[in-house]
């Protein structure tokens, strides 16, 4: 093919020696080129614009070849939506709710609560006639129904925002998740201990519930004025401590009451100088500690984070901690509680928790659920936070059976078995009522028709880009045109 300049000077040579009066239209299409062949496929590189019926490179090459089928429309696989199997399910973050599904998830593993709730007397889902949807009232209501979807939706992750609006939260800004925990375990007691059935009456206590005494002992006359007081987690301070046991060893140490801070003894009837202290008594069966890792700064007036490493233990022996007591007290981690981010006012939530049937650790971060390669927990990136260089601390060495992070600012134990025995399998298996499950099973059905009429609506607009690329095809075989008989 010549040059487009030299195309256009051969066809309107004829320019020169031809009058106006004398044009033909073999003069016009030899100027315009109407009758040049049409280029090849494969000659030319681009469209060439010296030919008018050059047809290469007009978007013909997405259109000739094979294309994707997925090309044809913008609809997700309905199935990516799907539980896989021997997995756990997710839940939605609506905003800034991912605090809340820590919680949710590391409570629904917990067994014996989970088990406790779903015995809660709910005569609205009991009755509930299937041909409308499921819509739970109260705390208790939302939490069962949402347990039972955790283990029996079909779903890869579930939507909250019920519970969520229940208890009043608003989902485009984080709360404070040390106080959410407080606050929601001592509305579910409160709700629970109306019930009939004495083992729902006790379950938040019989789980989270510990004692402990203030015991002040007069330093003149010896008289000890103990203050029993119940607790659902130890909070511990982490400032100026390496691991667990220190922070625990803190809480419990003796305090001086002198000067202002005297203490004022019934016996002697006047101020007097006193010491005070923390005596465990009794601890409950998951021991929750909650690291004080947001703390107040005087100088900003504002909370910050402290990013300190703290080490704890896969197996935390809290014997020598009771108060009278020799036989051991050993628990077992089962869950870590992470906040990502240098700032106590943003971040992220994630939940490291141990299934209690396999042992395996699972991270769960909102929609979506890793396991974690072998048996053992795994912090990985939760790890890796934004520092500048002033503040940057390498990480300590880790002995076997200990694990330490600067993120974890909840840490969940298990209390041990007295033979030391895992749970068997009737104590880890959770079966769903049947009114629940009815309840399960209608969601269920409604994902597998939302999921085969996506695949319908993905179907036909493959069909239809199909038809379209045959036509297209076909026509571009019939270019040029040319002029009928």
């Amino acid at each position: 093919m010549a040059p487009r300049l030299q195309l256009e000077k051969d066809a309107w040579k004829w320019a020169e020696m031809v009058k106006p009066e004398d044009i033909t239209r073999e003069h016009i299409e030899l100027a315009y080129r109407v009758a040049v062949s049409a280029c090849k496929r494969g000659t030319c590189r681009r469209n060439c614009r010296g030919n008018p019926n050059c047809l290469v490179g007009i978007g013909e090459q997405s259109w000739l070849g094979e294309i994707d089928e997925n090309a044809f429309h913008n609809i997700d696989d309905p199935n990516s939506e799907r539980r896989d199997k021997n997995t756990f399910v997710g839940l939605t973050n609506l905003g800034a709710t991912c605090y809340v599904n820590t919680f949710l998830q590391v409570w629904f593993h917990n067994l014996e609560l989970r088990r406790a709730l779903y015995q809660f007397q709910n005569s609205r889902a009991e009755g509930h006639n299937m041909d409308s949807d499921y819509e739970p009232r109260t705390i208790c209501e939302h939490l069962q129904y949402l347990f039972a979807l955790l283990q029996n939706s079909n779903r890869r992750y579930i939507d909250p925002s019920g519970l969520v609006k229940a208890l009043g939260l608003d989902t485009g800004q984080q709360q404070d998740a040390q106080e959410f925990s407080k606050l929601f375990l001592s509305l579910l007691e409160d709700t629970l201990s109306k019930q009939k059935d004495p083992n729902l009456q006790n379950v938040i206590q019989q789980q989270f519930c510990g004692q402990f005494s203030y015991v002040t002992v007069c330093n003149k006359c010896g008289r000890e004025s103990p203050l029993p007081s119940r607790f659902y987690e130890l909070e511990l301070n982490i400032q100026g401590h390496k691991n667990l046991t220190e922070c625990v060893t803190e809480f419990l140490k003796e305090e001086k009451l002198e000067g202002d801070n005297r203490y004022y003894c019934e016996s002697c009837q006047s101020k007097q100088n006193a010491t005070r202290r923390i005596k465990l008594q009794s601890l409950p069966r998951t021991l929750n500690f909650q690291l004080m890792r947001f703390v107040f700064d005087r100088q900003s007036a504002h909370k910050k984070k402290l990013n300190t490493f703290i080490s704890f233990p896969e197996v935390l022996e809290m014997g020598p901690f009771l108060e009278g007591k020799e036989e051991k007290c050993t628990y077992e981690l089962s869950a870590v509680l992470i906040h990502r981010g240098v700032s106590a006012y943003s971040g992220h939530y994630i939940a490291h928790v141990r299934d209690a049937h396999t042992n395996d650790w699972y991270k769960f971060n909102d929609e979506e659920i890793e396991k974690m390669e072998g048996k053992k927990l795994q912090l990985g990136i939760e790890e890796d936070i934004a520092e500048t260089a002033k503040s940057q601390t390498r990480k300590p060495k880790c002995s076997k059976g200990y694990h330490c992070s600067r993120n974890a600012y909840m840490l969940v134990y298990k209390q041990q078995m007295e033979d030391g025995d895992r749970l068997d399998q009737t104590e880890t298996n959770v079966e769903v009522p049947a009114f629940l499950q009815k309840l399960v099973d209608q969601d269920n059905k409604k994902f597998e028709e939302w999921c085969n009429e996506m695949a319908d609506m993905r179907k036909q607009s493959v069909d239809k880009g199909k038809a379209k690329h045959e036509e297209v095809k076909e026509l571009y075989e019939l270019l040029p045109t040319e002029d009928g008989p």
